[in-house]
């Protein structure tokens, strides 16, 4: 089994803008967004299209309040798997990305721990639910660990792009 090496993208300081600009607002209109970076339309929905195309722009997203909607408790889940294979690891993976609770998986090292997840629901009720009938049910899980979320000190998807020259 080899594992490829993720080719970099080159960006530079108009590509950085433009990023910068669309992790602040995705809703961002074309004409905005060149206005915004002090490019013409075109060139700037062609530098936009390249950035698509190379895979640096995966999707464009809205986020949601949480407890607006009623879903008022997050959970942090670290859950240990049985055996470190890799049919077992993409069972698991697999099962929990049909979950629509689960916000974010993360296959982890450093701790007793394989995965890291995150999920959001209304309350203690449908968490207790949540793993008891689908986590704690996926074959190879052999504990979980929940921590609760009591407040969001930064949440934040915007990648830090000051580090790219």
């Amino acid at each position: 089994m080899s594992i490829k090496k993720q080719e970099l993208v080159q960006l530079d300081k108009m590509d950085r803008s433009i990023l910068e600009q669309l992790q602040k607002d995705g809703s961002l209109s074309n004409q905005e967004l060149a206005e915004k970076v002090g490019l013409s339309p075109s060139p700037c929905l062609r530098r936009v299209r390249a950035l698509e195309d190379a895979g640096v722009i995966v999707k464009r997203a809205i986020i949601l309040d949480h407890k607006k909607l009623g879903l008022s408790l997050t959970a942090i889940l670290l859950i240990g798997m049985d055996r470190h294979t890799p049919e077992r690891f993409a069972a698991f993976e697999e099962q929990v990305s049909g979950y629509p609770e689960v916000q974010e998986c993360y296959l982890i090292t450093g701790h007793d721990a394989d995965y890291m997840l995150k999920v959001v629901v209304p309350d203690m009720d449908h968490y207790h639910h949540f793993l008891l009938n689908r986590i704690t049910r996926i074959q190879g899980v052999s504990g979980v660990h929940s921590s609760f979320v009591l407040r969001r000190v930064i949440d934040n998807t915007a990648l830090p792009l000051g580090y790219l020259t």
